[in-house]
């Protein structure tokens, strides 16, 4: 019996494995950080032999509530992820399996690589209307790439989408990679309108460090990208750096930062009605998306999610607030649940890489709405 995460996006730390009935691993936290929650690794042992994996000091991971609920995602080919009924009791995950294979892949959530992002990026450059564009480089040298869809032109509205912020937060890039397949299919009327009307710059991964060294929240650093919005450099955050240089020059219409979250078991959209500027504009325009939104899919709803923001008190560091209230635009975070979504829930695959590419194909058109009114 072996454990393994040296690979892409691997984590964990071994405690104990002297027998399978009774294997103990610890989450690594982010380099230079205090937060952990996300897990990958491997286990090759012997097929149809029971299992018993416990997931140890969890009470002082960054999201304790999120393990309330949750089961493990599991996979023996890296292409189909499927769930594994798991424990939690406060403090300790435990889960047993029985392998139908000699190698068998556990983790937080189904992995996006760095491969497939690469192949994102350049299946959607592919199409005439789409140019691929690298900012800059991270504190790891690797690329911040934007992809344009759609030529400038006076009058059309500049839309900005981001993801992955959080790099442990993959079904963000599931989500975009099912945006981008609409924004390049030459069938999809929706796409067509919506980029006869705005131009739309999209950066799939924005912290692709994070991304491959298996970090939850943060960057090679350990800083936290989502509070760097203020006041970004390129010596602690040049993924945010480079990305806000460009909004500046281009301007921001609209903006929807796209993420997952660990406890709430449901899709939801955050807003900025807390930033200064707020305004009935503001919120005509966060209504109209809303509703848009709960009319294309079910898989929205506006019952659950985070608590709103006082009025003049929201915290400008964060990367929704701060482009809200600079560009005075419709704003949103958009999360999606590490569980399921509990109005149609799912016991075998719960919230899936397959469901977050259908959300990215539904909020296609609920964007095109706004743009009506932008």
């Amino acid at each position: 019996m072996k454990i393994f995460s040296n690979f892409e996006s691997g984590n964990i730390q071994v405690v104990k494995a002297d027998s399978p009935d009774d294997i103990q691993v610890r989450i690594v936290s982010d380099n230079q950080s205090e937060f952990y929650q996300w897990f990958h690794f491997r286990l090759e042992t012997q097929a149809e032999m029971a299992h018993t994996i416990k997931l140890l000091e969890l009470a002082k991971s960054a999201y304790p509530e999120g393990w309330k609920g949750y089961d493990v995602v599991a996979s023996y080919d890296r292409e189909e992820w499927f769930r594994i009924p798991s424990e939690f009791d406060g403090d300790v995950l435990t889960f047993h399996v029985l392998p139908e294979r000699g190698s068998m892949y556990f983790a937080y959530f189904a992995p996006y690589s760095y491969d497939r992002h690469q192949d994102l990026l350049h299946m959607a450059q592919n199409e005439h209307h789409c140019t691929l564009e690298t900012l800059g480089h991270t504190l790891d040298g690797h690329d911040m790439s934007l992809l344009t869809f759609g030529e400038p032109e006076p009058g059309k509205k500049n839309i900005w989408i981001i993801a992955r912020q959080h790099p442990g937060e993959t079904m963000a890039e599931w989500f975009m990679e099912g945006m981008i397949q609409r924004l390049v299919d030459d069938t999809d009327t929706t796409a067509q309108a919506l980029l006869e009307q705005a131009v739309l710059y999209v950066v799939p991964n924005m912290n692709p460090d994070g991304s491959i060294r298996g970090h939850l929240r943060t960057n090679a650093i350990g800083v936290n990208l989502n509070r760097e919005w203020q006041s970004p450099s390129m010596e602690k955050s040049p993924e945010v750096y480079l990305v806000r240089e460009r909004m500046l020059q281009t301007g921001v219409d609209m903006f929807l930062d796209i993420h997952g979250d660990e406890a709430i078991p449901y899709n939801f959209a955050a807003g900025s009605e807390g930033i200064p500027s707020y305004d009935k504009r503001h919120a005509d325009l966060e209504s109209t998306f809303k509703q848009a939104l709960l009319t294309v899919t079910p898989e929205f709803q506006d019952d659950y999610g985070y608590d709103k923001d006082e009025a003049g008190k929201a915290n400008l560091t964060v990367g929704s607030n701060w482009v809200a209230e600079q560009f005075r635009c419709l704003s949103y975070t958009i999360e999606m649940p590490f569980k399921d979504n509990n109005n149609y829930p799912d016991p075998l695959y719960g919230w899936s890489p397959e469901r977050s590419i259908k959300f990215g194909h539904d909020m296609l058109a609920a964007t095109l709405v706004v743009t009506n009114k932008l």
